[in-house]
């Protein structure tokens, strides 16, 4: 079996280390045997140690505000994990659970500071290091997910979700639906995406209250959240604008789903939530389908955006394909 200091000499963490300084690290590190699925830490646990991964794989996940987890990395032998809650003084920002039997090795934060305080110059080689790796993975990742590893969960949340329903908001669908259109061109899978208005929405923002305009968009958005599959990425672009990315999605599928929502929105009770006076509440729909009407992502908008506004000029409360 491989012995600490030859492991440690291969792991780009500490490739800068004499051997002498090698050796001063091990007498730092703890060595940890975990089995599949042993959750190292949670999300706002306190953060005080720094795990690198000798063998096994480890990976890490947030979960977010519709309650499905999504993972942000995975690491192997050489990768180490856990240091921003250190440097930052923060709670963890995401679970941490080893997929498969593992060896870790442990830096506590005191010995890490330890280490800074009576062995400076081996601490500036670790940290210039370190600093570097977690520049490069946070640079691999999406800006919002950069952010996710970095903030709290709150400010995390409040950063792709809309405040008032509670559903995506425009930073997150930039960022996903550039993730999920990769995924179909890769996997050779369908993806149907879906622009929606509430119709006469300029007519209630100029005649209601605020608070009555609100209780329009929640009642719309409580209908797709309803309709919508789990797996279903619903936003909220603007006021009165909504789009929902729906992965390995025919678009016969896709309309059949928008035109459910269409007649669930015109049929439901708005008794008390608007005056009398006023239409209906109706939603006007605009779908198109990677590969069917887009062979890229801009294209894929812009058919979808031509087709929601061909249904407003149609008479709205309709739902028209690309194409």
């Amino acid at each position: 079996m491989i012995s600490k200091a030859q492991f440690l000499k291969n792991v780009e963490l500490f490739s800068l280390l004499s051997d002498d300084e090698i050796e001063r690290i091990i007498k730092s590190l703890h060595t940890n045997e975990f089995e599949p699925d042993h959750v190292l830490f949670e999300e706002g646990d306190e953060g005080n140690e720094l795990f690198i991964v000798m063998s096994g794989k480890v990976a890490s996940y947030v979960v977010l505000p519709n309650g499905n987890k999504r993972e942000i990395a995975e690491f192997r032998p050489g990768d180490f994990f856990g240091e921003m809650s250190i440097f930052e003084n923060t709670e963890r920002s995401a679970t941490c659970y080893t997929k498969e039997k593992s060896t870790l090795l442990s830096l506590r934060e005191r010995d890490l500071f330890e280490i800074i305080l009576y062995h400076p110059e081996l601490a500036v080689k670790l940290m210039y290091k370190m600093l570097n790796v977690t520049t490069e993975r946070l640079l691999d990742r999406s800006e919002f997910l950069s952010d996710m590893v970095q903030w709290g969960e709150e400010a995390r949340r409040r950063a792709i979700t809309d405040e008032l329903t509670g559903i995506y908001n425009r930073r997150f669908l930039d960022d996903a639906l550039e993730d999920y259109f990769e995924r179909s061109v890769n996997s050779g899978k369908p993806l149907s995406l879906i622009m929606i208005d509430i119709d006469h929405f300029r007519e209630y923002s100029e005649n209601l209250k605020q608070g009555q305009v609100d209780k329009i968009i929640l009642k719309v958005a409580s209908v797709f959240k309803e309709y919508f599959r789990d797996n279903d990425i619903i936003s909220r672009y603007g006021g009165d604008e909504f789009t929902v990315i729906m992965p390995d999605t025919e678009i016969g599928k896709a309309y059949s789903i928008a035109d459910s929502i269409c007649k669930a929105i015109h049929d439901m009770d708005i008794s008390g939530l608007i005056p009398p006076d006023f239409s209906k509440i109706t939603v006007s729909q605009g779908i198109a389908n990677y590969p069917e009407n887009a062979d890229d992502l801009e294209t894929l908008k812009t058919k979808a955006d031509k087709a929601l506004y061909k249904a407003k000029s149609e008479g709205r409360n309709r739902v028209i394909t690309a194409d």
